[in-house]
């Protein structure tokens, strides 16, 4: 079963990163956030049954922290990620070449930017692994929760990524957006337990 998972994971991530990194190339005439927010939602329901559908480290780390996740899984949800976003990266720029536009410089606030936003997708990903949603509305939950993620990281002038995965694939692996994604990730599971009063 945990092959399953992993390669759920390995899937999932694959698509999301894949659709992000060709949007951002200019290919789909929808907006980045709406398609991210749409293949999140979509996975949810396709392999949220097989693997709770991560698809995003950050996530796998904040579910990690409150012992959602074991750390043996929580490891091999991660490394079945990140392959699956160098394999999308390579996909990507196999179809547009070198058509990616230049990504800005991370700074400071732009990793302040992506923990925001990360924090406010796994604050809702959060009510949903707590059973607090309806099973009908988790992928609706949870994509709007990305979209809205993105929103707030892009008013502070990050790329809003909110996913190291997605950011492997963008070129943009870069210590300030990855902390700021994996304190982001952690802090939002934590502040709904918080708030929602759960062990």
């Amino acid at each position: 079963m945990s092959l399953h998972k992993y390669f759920a994971e390995f899937f999932g991530t694959f698509t999301l990163a894949l659709i992000v990194t060709l949007s951002v190339a200019g290919k789909f005439p929808v907006p980045t956030p709406v398609l991210a927010a749409a293949v999140l939602g979509t996975f949810v329901y396709t392999i949220g049954f097989v693997s709770g559908a991560h698809i995003n480290p950050a996530v796998t780390l904040g579910a990690w922290s409150i012992n959602k996740i074991s750390t043996k899984d929580a490891m091999g949800y991660i490394i079945s990620q990140l392959v699956g976003a160098l394999v999308a990266m390579f996909v990507a720029r196999m179809l547009v070449g070198a058509l990616l536009p230049a990504m800005p410089q991370p700074t400071l606030v732009m990793g302040l930017g992506e923990l925001i936003g990360t924090l406010l997708l796994t604050y809702g990903v959060a009510s949903v692994v707590y059973g607090k949603t309806d099973k009908q509305l988790a992928g609706l939950v949870v994509g709007s929760s990305l979209f809205i993620g993105i929103a707030a990281a892009g008013v502070m002038g990050s790329a809003g990524v909110v996913n190291p995965a997605v950011s492997l694939s963008l070129g943009l692996f870069n210590p300030i957006y990855i902390v700021g994604q994996v304190i982001g990730g952690v802090t939002g599971f934590w502040v709904f337990k918080f708030l929602a009063k759960q062990k």
